[in-house]
């Protein structure tokens, strides 16, 4: 069996990180450098940055903020926010960066998924997804989810796992910030459908909620900002938590 990982995320504007709910009311949570070195040592498997107004911006992440703080990083690091081509992967993975993750650029033009895969390997790329249940259907969001697109989620995680994507970090925007629990109807459909680790993402807001989507929806990772930035839950403390209901993790 495969250990569960427990992924702090850092939603960046402006070079501060920002939390909302549902995508929207953002409030300042921190110095990113500062949160990335603290999550290395607090027990955090992984760390996410996402450059969440790059897109909106029509401009590239932004590069030297990214580099200090993988300096300060002593485990894998993903980034994403406005990774359109090759040679900005490329630049990126030369700065300490493990992974890059891609969603509005995906897409847009969804042979870049198959360009990164080809180019870097599947396990450096990390496609994202934002989805919204609308009628009953999950329909997919990008610009930050202020775009509504004409795909389906589950239609959309197939494509891109076809085209090469390494992992999916999927976020519901309904339960985003809600401290709710996560999409686990979702996940569990998602992780039915496609042969690549999952990442969960919106809705943590106890221990119990990520308990409850490794049991329930069989995702790989669950992803949270708030509860972690704030100190509601500390990572060693959520881990032994999961260790005692058996669910293996770092």
């Amino acid at each position: 069996m495969i250990s569960k990982r427990i992924i702090p995320c850092l939603d960046i504007k402006d070079g501060r990180t920002v939390k909302g709910v549902n995508f929207v009311d953002l409030k300042d949570a921190g110095d990113p450098v500062a949160l990335a070195s603290s999550y290395s040592k607090r027990g955090a498997d992984e760390l996410v940055f996402l450059d969440i107004s790059a897109t909106e911006e029509g401009r590239g992440a932004f590069e030297p903020l990214i580099y200090e703080v993988a300096k300060t990083l002593s485990i894998p690091f993903t980034v994403g926010g406005g990774i359109r081509t090759t040679d900005k992967v490329s630049s990126l993975l030369q700065k300490g960066v493990d992974k890059v993750a891609i969603n509005s650029s995906a897409v847009k033009r969804p042979e870049l998924v198959s360009e990164i895969a080809n180019k870097f390997g599947s396990q450096c790329l990390v496609v994202a997804i934002d989805a919204k249940c609308i009628n009953g259907t999950w329909r997919v969001h990008t610009v930050g989810g202020k775009q509504s697109e004409a795909l389906e989620l589950f239609a959309w995680a197939e494509e891109v796992t076809n085209r090469g994507a390494g992992e999916l970090l999927f976020t519901s925007m309904d339960h985003d910030g809600t401290k709710a629990g996560f999409a686990i109807e979702a996940l569990a459909e998602l992780s039915s459908r496609v042969n690549i680790p999952i990442i969960a993402s919106g809705g943590a807001g106890t221990k119990e909620h990520f308990s409850e989507v490794f049991l329930k929806s069989n995702v790989d990772a669950a992803l949270a900002a708030s509860v972690f930035h704030f100190s509601e839950i500390e990572i060693t403390d959520l881990k032994d938590n999961l260790r005692s209901k058996n669910i293996l993790v770092r």
